[in-house]
């Protein structure tokens, strides 16, 4: 008789260890940064602001990655791909680098997983606010200080868009995609908008303080940690234009019961 395959959870729980031990790392060294404020800060050819500390977490989560999964693949915002694998680690060393350049508490560490086209683990650190939230497909989301102390979490229950919260990171993406009013026409039918943006507005959305959370323009690695955790939690996580998970180069969450009402109004291309 044939081993017993183990549990989606189970399969992945050595990731996710690894992903919370090298959180534990890059935490103290962009935690020490931010405090100290002491870094420089350099503008990138697509006009976004990089600092040494978002280049130093990133090299600090290679090291340990390349060490300890030396067959995976790596991505990352601020270094080269490496490696060719159907594993590839998914890295934002610091997702908020406006944030943290102006003393700002909300940004985080991404790590994610994706294996065979699915983000199958994803933990977001946030140190400043001393927060972190995780998941692991199949095991649900979670949220707390560490794997021993956490709750777990749910998407909240509301059903319409005029008693729903929506949360976003600015107008100028929306602008920029044609899709201004879509989005305004959105905003206009939820019962409250606030700018929480980044990651936050994802975990937020796991956590069923808010209820929608959309942004027109994003990167594999703004999105894979934050996937398995809105999931997990009961959410849905798709692009503009319906494709599930983070490949879609936009993202748009909901806690599902109010997924095709807020696509009315983001579906479609805008003036």
């Amino acid at each position: 008789m044939s081993p017993k395959p183990p549990s989606p959870e189970r399969r992945w729980r050595d990731d996710l260890h690894l992903a919370h031990t090298i959180a534990d790392q890059v935490d103290r060294l962009t935690q020490a940064r931010f405090d100290a404020g002491s870094f420089t800060v350099e503008t990138k050819p697509d006009l976004t602001p990089v600092t040494e500390a978002d280049r130093e977490a990133e090299r600090a989560i290679r090291e340990r990655l390349g060490r300890a999964r030396v067959r995976d693949s790596v991505l990352g915002e601020e270094m080269p791909t490496t490696g060719h694998s159907p594993r590839q680690w998914v890295i934002d060393p610091i997702d908020g680098t406006k944030n943290f350049v102006r003393g700002v508490p909300v940004w985080a560490t991404l790590i994610a997983l994706v294996e065979d086209g699915q983000a199958v683990v994803g933990l977001v650190s946030a140190p400043a606010l001393g927060r972190r939230w995780w998941a692991v497909k199949g095991g649900g989301a979670w949220s707390g200080r560490s794997l021993s102390s956490a709750r777990r979490l749910s998407v909240s229950k509301v059903a319409k868009l005029s008693d729903a919260s929506l949360s976003y990171s600015s107008l100028s993406g929306w602008a920029a995609a044609r899709r201004l009013r879509g989005m305004l026409g959105l905003m206009q039918s939820c019962w409250r908008t606030r700018a929480y943006g980044d990651f936050w507005s994802y975990m937020l959305l796991a956590e069923g303080a808010v209820d929608l959370a959309a942004e027109p323009e994003l990167e594999l690695y703004d999105m894979a940690a934050l996937v398995p955790v809105v999931t997990e939690a009961g959410g849905t996580f798709t692009s503009l234009s319906w494709e599930p998970g983070p490949f879609g180069g936009s993202a748009v969450a909901s806690n599902t019961l109010l997924h095709g009402a807020a696509m009315e109004h983001l579906g479609g291309e805008t003036d």
